[in-house]
Order: structure tokens, then sequence, then C-alpha cells
């Protein structure tokens, strides 16, 4: 067998991070893909959809022009043109993660699918035939697919994922949405503003884990571009047609059915029997640092991962976070561990819905006594009003101490807005800091300093100020 000290089973975000760093550190390291490089995110997740959002924005600040004083033409949505976009856009990220870049790096990439045979020992079927080899440490980033639910007649019926979204020739007229998360309402969003009649069908309330208070600025948003919402209607059956059935009774007749409920992990074709690596229907379990408690050679990364106490995070930034801690643990013998504290997480809709740290309810579930709710509307900031874009919040959880807990944004680039209190609760920055730091004017980022400014504001305009001004006032 073929000698490695790094093996790496999944060539997605989380596989490719630690291949680059280990290959580069001089280890001699095998990179194992049974599918398309860059896995999901490049090819079915992230990029294409983020590439179709931005046509879909395009076309929607055309039609809100008017706003700003401006006539212009409904868009005139060219299908096949749009699809090229995002097939352009995959194809120019995709050298970044080929496997040509990673041979030249000094990684041994097979293309095939990898299974354990021994508890340090792999075994990859090639289309020419097979390799073994062992490894002194295996890292698996294998992923996971979309969770298809158990409804009766479903399987039946002709239906997409995520995976078969983005080649629909031609565009649907009518795509019925099964599932109200982030990937169902942004390309609930994306469709609407191409020009299809769209359909979200979800069992609870859309964003279920997301601040209900900032949801609300995105379900009007989402009506507003002709999204209809069907929320707290659960699915008892699917019809041909196809047709989802509501628990109710009530029949929703579409042209296409997309299902966005969830995923699953990649775990079926592993052996990880006999490997010794245990797992559940979350993934593969692990400590705080991503290790697997059954077989100490082996880490998991990414969707797969499932850590005691702590569960899985389905992100991308999170697989380069987990390949951070992997690269510290494995290859330089560090300790490093997991702290979600300050996880960020997006809906890249317009407007974005960002959120790090606790939920309001979160913070109270937790216990956490005396918190502070600080809010600053978007309709109270000038470059907000300048862009005749008003709708949208700020909205922070401080503790009684005045640290951030948690802050969510719902506003045009959120996402790009939301970096600010990442770092602040990662490093537990006191916000009167964030209140007195200088942001430029006129930008959306002032909401966020002038929410955090609301601590003080109380305070600054108190009886005992007031009093203390005054006799400041006498002094020559």
């Amino acid at each position: 067998m073929e000698a490695y000290d790094v093996a790496i089973i999944g060539a997605g975000a989380a596989g490719l991070s630690v291949t680059a760093v280990a290959a580069q550190l001089g280890l001699r390291v095998a990179l194992i893909e049974r599918g398309r490089m860059g896995g999901d995110c490049l090819n079915t997740g992230c990029v294409p959809s983020k590439a179709l959002l931005a046509a879909a924005h395009a076309a929607q600040s055309a039609r809100a022009a008017g706003r700003l004083g401006l006539r212009i033409a409904e868009p005139d949505v060219d299908w096949n043109a749009v699809q090229a976009h995002v097939r352009g856009v995959i194809e120019a990220i995709a050298p970044m993660d080929s496997v040509a870049r990673f041979t030249a790096l000094g990684a041994d990439v097979m293309q095939g699918t990898a299974r354990f045979i021994a508890r340090d020992a792999l075994e990859v079927v090639l289309p020419d035939g097979l390799r073994r080899l062992t490894a002194r440490r295996i890292v698996i980033a294998a992923g996971g697919r979309p969770r298809i639910p158990d409804l009766p007649g479903l399987e039946a019926v002709p239906h997409l994922t995520h995976e078969q979204i983005f080649e629909v020739t031609p565009r649907p007229e009518h795509l019925l949405i099964l599932g109200g998360g982030p990937i169902g309402l942004e390309m609930a969003q994306a469709h609407a503003a191409l020009g299809c009649r769209v359909t979200v069908v979800q069992r609870s309330r859309i964003g279920g884990h997301d601040d209900p208070e900032l949801v609300d600025g995105l379900r009007t948003a989402l009506r507003a571009g002709g999204v209809t919402l069907m929320e707290d209607a659960p699915v008892a059956a699917v019809e041909p047609g196809p047709t989802l059935v509501l628990a109710d009774g009530r029949r929703i007749a579409g042209s296409h059915l997309l299902v966005a409920t969830g995923r699953l992990p990649n775990i079926e074709t592993l052996g990880l029997e006999a490997g010794g690596v245990r797992a559940g229907p979350d993934g593969i379990a692990t400590d705080a640092g991503l290790r697997s408690p059954t077989n100490r050679r082996v880490y998991a990364v990414g969707d797969i991962a499932d850590p005691a106490g702590i569960g899985p995070r389905q992100f991308t930034h999170v697989g380069s976070y987990h390949a951070g801690i992997v690269v510290r643990r494995a290859l330089f013998r560090l300790p490093a561990r997991l702290d979600y504290a300050a996880l960020p997480r997006v809906i890249y809709t317009d407007p974005e819905l960002a959120q790090v740290g606790l939920t309001e309810a979160e913070a109270r579930a937790a216990g956490h006594r005396d918190i502070r709710i600080l809010r600053w509307p978007l309709a109270e900031n000038d470059r907000a009003q300048a862009e005749r874009r008003p709708e949208g919040l700020v909205k922070l959880v401080v503790s009684a101490r005045g640290r951030v807990l948690g802050a969510g944004i719902v506003a045009p680039h959120a996402g790009e807005m939301i970096g600010t209190w990442t770092l602040a609760i990662s490093q537990g920055t006191k916000l009167s800091a964030l209140a007195g730091m200088i942001v430029p004017y006129p930008t959306l980022a002032e909401a966020g300093k002038r929410a955090a400014g609301t601590l003080f504001t109380a305070r600054l305009f108190s009886d005992t100020t007031r009093w203390l001004v005054r006799q400041l006032a006498r002094l020559p």
C-alpha cells in the first residue's frame, strides 16, 4: 500500500482548505473526490445561487428605479443567458479548486470513491481500477446531500433539489418550493424576480431559526417581490402535476417542485465500520476538536461533522473554520476546539438577513438576566433614505455588563455589515467602544453604531448628567 501523512476524503470547501495547508507544509497528501472538484459550494450551492441572485437583484432594481425618478422598461429576462451567466461564474472560480491547482501544490489527487478497509487504510475505486493507501491522519470532508422528506407520493413525482435547479429549461412557469429555510427563500426570490410565479410552502414559519422580528422584514420584502408564502402549512402528500396536498386538504399545483428541506450527511459509502468510526443520522461523531472518539487517526470537517453536544453546522464558512481547527490539532499538535459563539449566518435575499451570536429568544432561554435589546431602524439612516431603501433594522442583544451577545441585521448587504459584530462577540468588545467608533458618513454601518449608542442615551441625558453640565457651565 502507498503511505501518506494525510488523506482527505472530499474536495469541497473544508477538504480543499485542509489539503492546501498540508501540501504546502511538505506533507505527503492524498485528496480523494468522487464527484466534481469544489464540491457542493462551487457547483450546486453557494456560487451558482449567488450568481442567480445577482441577476435577480439586477432585474428587481430596474423595476424599482422609479423610486429614484427613473423610468426603465420591464426587464426582458433571457433565461438561457441567465443560466449562461451562472455557468460562467462557476467556470471563473473553478480553476482555484481544480485538480491541476492541487496537484501543483503537491497533493496526489484521486478522482474516485473512498472507503475504509482498516482503521488507517482506505481503498479508492477509480475509473480504471483500485488504489489502496494508508495514512497517519484521515480527514473526512465528504459533505452532504439534499434531505428528501418521506411524503406519500413524492417519490413518484418529478422534483428538483438545489443540485438540479440551476439547469432547469425552460424557465419554470410556477415553481413550488417545499421548505422555507435559506435555500428555499433565496431561490424563491431569485425565480420570482426573474419572471416565475413562486409559492413557498413551510410547515411552520419561514426562517424558523432566525429572530422573528427580523424575519418580519424579510417576509414583507418577499411578498412585495411577488412570492406567495404559505406558513404553518404542513404537507400531507404529493400528487402528479406537481401538486402539494396540505394537511388541511388544500391543493397547490405548479409546473415544477423544488424540495429544500435540509441535508443528510454522505456517510453510506465510506465503510465507517471497517474504520472504527462512529456516526449517526446527523453525521460523523467527533469531540469539540473534530476528532473521532472511536478512531483517533480520523477527523471530520464540514457538513458531515457532528460534534458532541454541539451538532452540525451547514455553512461553507464553517467548513473553512473546521479546516483551521484540524490543521492546528492534526498537523501542529496544538490544542483547538470549536467555539460557535460568534458564528455568523446570512440569508442572501434582498434585503439580506444576517445574524451572529444569540437571538433575543436564545439569550433569554440561556438564562442571561437583565439583557438589553437595542434597535436602530434604517428609516433613521441617511444612506438608506438617500437610496430610498428605508426598510430594515439593526437589533443588538446586550448583556447587563454591556457585552454584545448577539446581533441581527435585515438590510441591503447585511452580510457585509455583520462582520463588525462577529468580531465584537469573539473579542468581548465593550459596547462603549463600538458606540464610539468612527464610521464613514453616509453608510448603512452607521445604523449599527447608532444602535449601540442607544444604551448610553438615557445615561447621557439623565437628571444627574444635566445637573453636572449646569455646574460645569458656571466655570470660567
